[in-house]
């Protein structure tokens, strides 16, 4: 008797919705050129260019909240680490 494992996806189905846009002819040829140089649609490039986008703002945010809480890095908060190869025991 053989016994089949039945696997889960791991992709989540996210419900899509329509965003219509009108733009300018050239900004519009401009996205197509882009995506092809990168084997995409221009849907593909446009909704991947948004959410690295937002990728980036979040990051950035978070880093502003790490400096707030710990200082900025050239406010002399953190020492900075020093290894035992820079340092002089006097051992030979």
């Amino acid at each position: 008797m053989t016994h089949r494992t039945r696997t889960r996806s791991t992709l989540v189905c996210m419900g899509t919705s329509v965003l219509s846009l009108r733009m300018d002819r050239d900004l519009l040829e401009r996205l197509r050129r882009r995506a092809a140089e990168r084997g995409m649609s221009v849907q593909d490039y446009v909704v991947r260019t948004l959410i690295r986008e937002d990728f980036d703002e979040r990051f950035q945010a978070a880093v502003d909240e790490t400096e707030k809480f710990y200082g900025s890095p050239g406010a002399g908060a953190a020492r900075p680490l020093v290894s035992p190869a820079d340092t002089d025991t006097g051992i030979r």
